[in-house]
């Protein structure tokens, strides 16, 4: 059974993007708010989060801290087009298990991504 990814992503693009580049491997879900990954983490089973940290009303990091509440087991790799250190230190001492900087290589999204899961 394919492992699956809950991608968290405001831009229809980025979400439609990393869907393409996992799908051959994995099972792909989408969410296009922090409200609607939580709703989501509460009923489908997930192996991996890809969150982007900025997006409007719920951003990534609160999204992250409410998901510890009931899924603190599932590991997190934010997704950054900000590239504000601040906030990727924040994901990182909160619990994220890495982070990743918009653009990215289609090659090094798998590889963070499958390192995770087979960690």
């Amino acid at each position: 059974m394919k492992k699956r990814i809950l991608v968290v992503d405001d831009d229809d693009m980025n979400l439609t993007r990393t869907t393409i580049i996992l799908g051959k491997a994995y099972d792909v879900l989408q969410a296009d708010s922090g409200i609607e990954a939580l709703v989501m983490l509460k009923s489908e089973k997930v192996d991996l989060v890809l969150l982007d940290i900025d997006m409007p009303g719920m951003n990534g990091i609160e999204t992250f801290e409410r998901m510890k509440g009931f899924a603190a087991d599932i590991p997190v790799i934010f997704l950054t087009a900000s590239g504000l250190e601040e906030d990727v230190h924040s994901a990182i001492k909160m619990g994220a298990a890495n982070y990743l900087k918009k653009p990215y290589r289609p090659q090094e999204l798998l590889k963070r991504v499958y390192l995770e899961l087979n960690a």
